[in-house]
């Protein structure tokens, strides 16, 4: 299955000194070298990390998938359609948040995302939704043209015993009627070593989009090292 590496929080450590280093399209290019198959960063609207020109750099020198995350908003649709990564995964976004903290509220949103959709596809970048395990969202995310969905996985990795195993089954299921409806489905958010390997059994699923795990383990071991260790996990 495909392993997309977020490096985001390899630019949250630059950006706390205002320099230049550590660089995080450096560490994508280590990422791919110990056998990421994808490269994620999020821009948010504040650049608290990834800024304009790393993803700029980015798009002109990794040869794999580069996925954008960002926020369904006119300054962001611009950049994407500019910059043409090879995916766009939409996403929920507060200000004060210490990182994302749920899927998009596509009930409430509705509008809004289908308009971003129809523009980045339009463009012929595909477009994945970052939604909460739930059946609802999952049908609004087919119902205004989404080809894949990201399954938030926050609730399972926060989680233990009996409660980590009712939100795993929610994660199971909502895999399920995503592939009934012809989405194709990737998993991230709070996954580590350790709570991983329960998501990779269950069936159908394309990808699993990590960061601040496998970024918390190159501390001690290296990127290269991290990433390789965390890619025989999801196979």
């Amino acid at each position: 299955m495909l392993l997309g590496v977020n490096v985001d929080h390899v630019a949250t450590v630059r950006q706390a000194r205002g320099g230049i280093e550590p660089d995080p399209v450096a560490a994508a290019a280590l990422a791919i070298k110990g056998g990421a198959d994808g490269i994620t960063v999020h821009l948010r609207e504040d650049r608290r990390h990834i800024q304009d020109k790393d993803l700029k750099l980015l798009r002109r020198s990794v040869s794999v998938e580069l996925n954008l995350e960002m926020a369904a908003v006119k300054e962001m649709i611009e950049i994407a359609l500019k910059v043409s990564p090879d995916m766009v995964t939409l996403v929920p976004e507060k200000r004060a948040e210490l990182t994302t903290e749920g899927g998009i509220n596509l009930q409430k949103n509705k509008n809004q995302i289908e308009k971003a959709v129809k523009i980045i596809q339009g463009k012929g970048i595909p477009v994945s939704l970052f939604i909460n395990p739930s059946t609802k969202d999952i049908e609004i995310s087919k119902e205004i043209g989404a080809r894949m969905v990201e399954i938030h996985t926050g609730f399972y990795a926060d989680s233990k015993g009996k409660k980590q195993t009712v939100e795993f089954k929610k994660v199971e299921k909502a895999v399920k009627i995503a592939l009934n409806l012809g989405l194709s489905v990737n998993a991230g958010h709070g996954l580590n070593y350790s709570n991983i390997k329960k998501i990779v059994s269950i069936n159908g699923l394309r990808g699993f989009y990590i960061g601040h795990s496998i970024i918390s383990r190159a501390i001690f071991t290296g990127i290269e090292n991290a990433v390789r260790e965390m890619k025989k996990l999801v196979g």
